[in-house]
């Protein structure tokens, strides 16, 4: 369910919170809880109720007085929003060691994405498969696109090659990208939409949430 263009915009804040809602609403569709009260679903995800309810709203809210939120029409309809049941073709670039846990992954499959093939320059690793993703040469990237209708391209080669590959992938019709490199990408620089991952960062976050709370109980 999209907002119609006359209607103010949902913010930025708003939207990165929904994959969390789906994830909490997969985990009760796995305990076979048919309906949950926001109260019950902020306790569980460390929110508020008004907090669930104002972001849920911005979409038409789904949920009754008195009943609660069905909890499968809920977890449908925002993964009709986050473009889960679109379907989409990836391909992942940079078949080493991140590359190749990323395509063993179940990331893709429980978001309705699903990983055509790999590809790489090495020789070693040209002609294998990598959890029945095939890996292929980097050279064939723009045909393969093309033939396969690719929406997704997911970056895990060397920073340096992330700025040409994202004009390769733009130029064949790819329509995003997700970026674990650590070459920040920008959607108007390469007309084409931009997710860029950065580990580190949220390591770093740890980090100074650990040294802050050891500074305190001193």
């Amino acid at each position: 369910m999209n907002k119609k263009k006359n209607e103010t915009p949902v913010s930025s804040a708003v939207i990165k919170r929904l994959p969390r809602y789906f994830r909490y609403l997969r985990m009760l569709l796995n305990e076979n809880r048919l309906r949950i009260s926001s109260n019950e679903l902020a306790e569980r995800m460390n929110v508020t109720a008004s907090q669930i309810r104002q972001d849920l709203n911005c979409f038409g809210g789904f949920g009754q007085q008195g009943y609660g939120y069905n909890v499968t029409y809920l977890y449908g309809k925002i993964s009709e929003i986050l473009g889960v049941n679109e379907n989409y073709h990836a391909v992942i670039i940079g078949a080493g060691k991140l590359g190749q846990a990323l395509a063993g992954s179940p990331v893709f499959t429980k978001r309705g994405v699903e990983v055509c093939a790999m590809f790489d320059v090495d020789p070693a690793v040209i002609g294998k498969h990598i959890d029945d993703v095939p890996v292929l040469d980097v050279d064939r990237l723009e045909d393969f696109c093309r033939e396969n209708e690719i929406d997704i391209a997911v970056l895990t080669l060397p920073a340096s090659e992330a700025h040409a590959a994202a004009e390769r992938l733009a130029s064949c019709g790819v329509k995003g990208i997700w970026n674990y490199t650590s070459t920040e990408l920008f959607s108007s620089d390469h007309g084409i939409t931009v997710q860029n991952v950065h580990m580190g960062d949220s390591l770093m976050m740890l980090c100074y949430e650990i040294r802050e709370k050891e500074e305190d109980d001193r």
